[in-house]
């Protein structure tokens, strides 16, 4: 049990470690169609028919079934068409999307969180047929053929597709999918020299792309509604790849009507060169949201009708926000966190992995490990992801370990919910001392951050100096 504010309620830790009736038998069934993608329905085996009589077999009950009966049949048969393979795509999507609400609920009921009824879907013309039933034509190929059966020359037949759709912005988010699928799948090529097939990514990344071909599924999403009021910011969720850098603020949104507060969201995401690493993604990142700053130095911003998507997303800009006065993200967690609703999340995205709540815990004893650290709780352990701690902040491992209390991201991952910590609250000298992940989001003030803010701008200078000269040599 883990107090919450004065007056608001407890986390029931006990929650979090019970299983979840009926996860693990939905994540076998959706697993099934992962093997087969694995050896590919050119010539399906037995073994494959079998898998794909499990999917059949576990939407058995639902609106899905005489489609998906009849596309496993066609499949294990080695005559599946694209309608198959989308209604295949449907089913898996329907089984972890039962999932993630599963342990949602669960979250929910740990955390005592209200969450708001799911918003009007996305509407509008169907974008490009042509593009789609393209795309959808490609990604047959790559289901018939297999992870193991990879070869370039089909896998670069997306390069053509991609091209044609990217001037598209309806289409932008399955060409950016696709692009990104294909440029794995090709670096993997030929597929039987793979020592280790990422099943579950893969068949993630296919059954997305193939349900996004879907006429509808590309609709503009519904107009965003607004947001005017306090935003009360909680944390920074930092992702860095060789050739990109995002950045996710979790905040509390307390609206000035008065109405109940909110979690909501705000992000920027920013292409990157590989030689930016930790403290130099946010000097990519800073510019384009004044929001970061505000995290940094610890204070809240006011919003006047910043625009919000109805999944609880800010589609930031920084023209209708201001900074407004200091505010601890501590005092945050213990005193408005508790009575915040959440959004309902968007038909498409639910999935396990997408599962990212912010909670707020305290009273907690840490007992590091090789394997994991974990938070024991009235006896109960939650397991702890250090591994997620970005190298671009002053939060570590160690400062997690002396810490007692944390505001953290629930999460779900390999069968259990962890916390990813955001900032923690220690004691130096017998001081309260906060210590973020995000804490040289606005820029380092601390003498580790500032060294290591000095070689990023040394490493972006000479980035740009090259940028110059090579613009300068296109231009004679």
């Amino acid at each position: 049990m883990v107090p919450a504010d004065p007056g608001g309620g407890v986390m029931r830790v006990d929650l979090l470690t019970d299983p979840v009736y009926g996860v693990d038998e939905a994540l076998t069934a959706a697993g099934a169609l992962d093997r087969v993608l694995g050896h590919g329905l050119l010539r399906p085996r037995p073994a494959q028919a079998a898998d794909l009589a499990v999917l059949a077999a576990a939407v058995a009950g639902t609106p899905l079934a005489s489609r998906v009966a009849e596309a496993a049949d066609k499949a294990s048969a080695g005559a599946a068409g694209e309608d198959h393979f989308v209604a295949l795509a449907a089913a898996r999507a329907a089984l972890l999307g039962a999932v993630h609400d599963a342990l949602l609920a669960r979250a929910d009921e740990a955390t005592g969180r209200v969450r708001a009824d799911t918003g009007t879907p996305a509407t509008g013309a169907t974008p490009s047929p042509n593009l789609l039933a393209a795309a959808r034509s490609w990604l047959g190929d790559m289901a018939r053929a297999g992870w193991q059966g990879l070869d370039h020359e089909p896998v670069a037949g997306a390069a053509q597709i991609v091209s044609a759709m990217l001037p598209d912005p309806t289409l932008r988010r399955l060409a950016t999918l696709l692009d990104g699928f294909a440029a794995e799948l090709a670096a993997s090529c030929p597929g039987t020299t793979l020592e280790r097939v990422p099943a579950r990514r893969w068949a993630d990344l296919w059954t997305r792309a193939m349900l996004l071909t879907e006429p509808g599924a590309s609709a503009a999403p519904a107009p965003p509604d607004t947001a005017t009021g306090r935003l009360l910011p909680l944390g920074i969720d930092l992702h860095e790849h060789a050739t990109a850098a995002s950045a996710q603020v979790h905040a509390v949104f307390e609206p000035a009507d008065g109405t109940t507060p909110r979690l909501v969201r705000a992000g920027v995401s920013v292409p990157k060169p590989d030689t930016v690493v930790g403290a130099g993604v946010w000097q990519l990142l800073r510019p384009h949201m004044a929001l970061l700053a505000a995290v940094g130095e610890g204070r809240a911003m006011d919003l006047d009708a910043m625009p919000i998507t109805t999944e609880g997303d800010l589609i930031w800009d920084d023209g209708y926000a201001r900074a407004g006065e200091p505010a601890d993200a501590f005092t945050t967690a213990r005193v408005a966190l508790a009575g915040a609703a959440a959004s309902a999340t968007a038909p498409l995205d639910r999935h396990p992995t997408r599962i990212a709540e912010p909670v707020f815990l305290e009273g907690y004893t840490v007992e590091p490990g090789d394997d994991a650290t974990t938070f024991t709780l009235a006896g109960h352990a939650v397991r702890v992801d250090v591994d997620r701690i970005p190298a671009a902040g002053p939060l570590t491992p160690e400062a997690v370990a002396a810490s007692r209390a944390c505001i953290g991201l629930l999460r779900w991952d390999a069968g259990t919910f962890s916390v990813q910590p955001l900032a923690v609250e220690t004691l130096v000298r017998k001081k309260a001392v906060t210590v973020h992940a995000g804490a040289w989001a606005g820029g380092a003030t601390d003498k580790l951050g500032v060294k290591a803010e000095k070689a990023a701008t040394d490493a972006v200078k000479v980035l740009r100096e090259r940028a110059g000269k090579l613009l300068r040599g296109h231009g004679r």
